[in-house]
């Protein structure tokens, strides 16, 4: 069964970057829209209503936006456009593994944060992943989301309690899951299905009293398991 299109819109101040970007994607996502600043980046979204928006967190404001911090970056368009296209994914892509960034970003509503380091199939799975609901970021920067959102997270039990409840398949697709793999990369590792994936997926997070992967991956790191 081939993988369904997902429609993106770039947004990026570096025209270069955004016709490589474009070239490296698979053919899976197809790209629906461009910008290279906050103002167009809202226009071009309200526009084409897309599946997901890969988008840099740092971006001029843009002709006729109004002045000042608050007018620019990517947080700056996902709370502009986010509440006219409320089926629309946010997924940070960025040269900044900043702690600032990434927390400030995903306060904002990204879904998701990876570097530009990331390969075009490492970002085509990561907007696959992002489009099918998933948060998905570079494993490294876990610890700067823990800082922010992870004491919500891990005022449960204690680590052996609650690893106790899992098996030892669901541990292994809990950790995979946790480090950032796509389900599809689980099933290879693991030698599963997908569906199976997802059956394990969903038994993890119903055991642990988590709602998302994002929470998933806070979890596992506050605890040293990753």
């Amino acid at each position: 069964m081939a993988e369904r299109t997902v429609r993106v819109v770039i947004v990026d101040d570096h025209s270069i970057f955004r016709s490589g970007l474009r070239a490296d994607l698979d053919a899976s996502v197809e790209v629906v829209g461009e910008a290279a600043d906050a103002a167009s980046a809202v226009a071009v979204i309200a526009a084409t209503a897309p599946d997901v928006v890969l988008l840099d967190v740092h971006l001029p404001a843009g002709a006729g936006a109004a002045s000042g911090p608050d007018a620019a970056g990517g947080e700056a368009v996902i709370r502009e456009a986010a509440p006219s296209v409320p089926s629309t994914r946010f997924l940070a892509l960025s040269v900044s593994d900043a702690a600032e960034d990434v927390v400030r970003v995903i306060r904002a509503g990204a879904r998701g944060y990876i570097t530009k380091g990331s390969s075009g199939a490492e970002v085509s799975s990561a907007v696959h992943a992002v489009a099918d609901g998933d948060a998905v970021f570079s494993p490294r920067l876990a610890g700067f989301v823990l800082d922010a959102f992870g004491a919500a997270v891990g005022e449960t039990a204690t680590t052996n309690d609650e690893l106790d409840r899992l098996s030892s398949r669901e541990q292994e697709v809990m950790r995979l899951i946790a480090r950032g793999y796509a389900y599809k990369e689980v099933a290879a590792e693991l030698f599963i299905s997908m569906k199976t994936v997802e059956s394990h997926v969903s038994a993890v997070l119903r055991k642990l009293q988590l709602s998302s992967r994002y929470e998933l991956t806070a979890w596992a790191s506050a605890r040293r398991l990753l």
